[in-house]
């Protein structure tokens, strides 16, 4: 998580205020109110919409699952960063499975294969399930690993690239179906 906190510290420097304060945290808070994240403007941004994923980015898109009758639940807006192609669609990590401050923690464990470290739109992960299943310190994989039939995908993708996956990782825009997000969390944490 050092990359994330030395970019977060460096902001709050700009601002001139110190870190882990309280108006260090009214700032990050208000930081992310003003994005006013809505799953609608996210989808309108055009310049971020994609027909296709690319192995090891970040996107939002609009989700309704084959088997949904027979799900618990289901995030309907999921935020996945793809690891594997199928012909019928792909293995993807979908953040939204884990608290916000997990999906961080999480983000930095993945860091250390980054394809470069600019952290531009040409940054992917270099992460496949082989690798997840024998990396006993990224667990939190785990409850994040869907399978997703590119049939059932409504819309475009929108692409986060790697110098913002931190603040979409942040964005409370999880849309889960059938059970509230505190309840997929909870579940999420048993599975570590």
């Amino acid at each position: 998580m050092a990359y994330l906190i030395n970019r977060i510290e460096s902001s709050l420097k700009k601002e001139g205020l110190t870190a882990r304060t309280d108006k260090a945290r009214a700032w990050l808070q208000s930081k992310i109110k003003s994005l006013n994240p809505s799953r609608t403007r996210l989808t309108e941004d055009k310049p971020r919409l994609r027909d296709s994923s690319i192995v090891g980015g970040m996107y939002f898109y609009y989700y309704d699952p084959k088997t949904k009758e027979f799900l618990e639940y289901y995030d309907k807006f999921p935020l996945v960063i793809p690891i594997e192609e199928h012909s019928d669609g792909f293995l993807g990590l979908n953040l939204h499975y884990i608290r916000p401050r997990q999906r961080l923690i999480f983000l930095d464990k993945l860091s250390e294969t980054n394809t470069n470290n600019r952290y531009d739109a040409s940054t992917r992960l270099r992460v496949n399930y082989h690798y997840l299943k024998n990396t006993s310190r990224i667990y939190e994989h785990t409850p994040c690993l869907k399978k997703y039939l590119y049939k059932h995908i409504q819309s475009k993708f929108v692409q986060i690239d790697a110098n913002e996956w931190d603040i979409a990782a942040l964005l409370p825009v999880e849309n889960f179906a059938k059970a509230s997000k505190n309840r997929v969390f909870a579940e999420s944490e048993e599975k570590f």
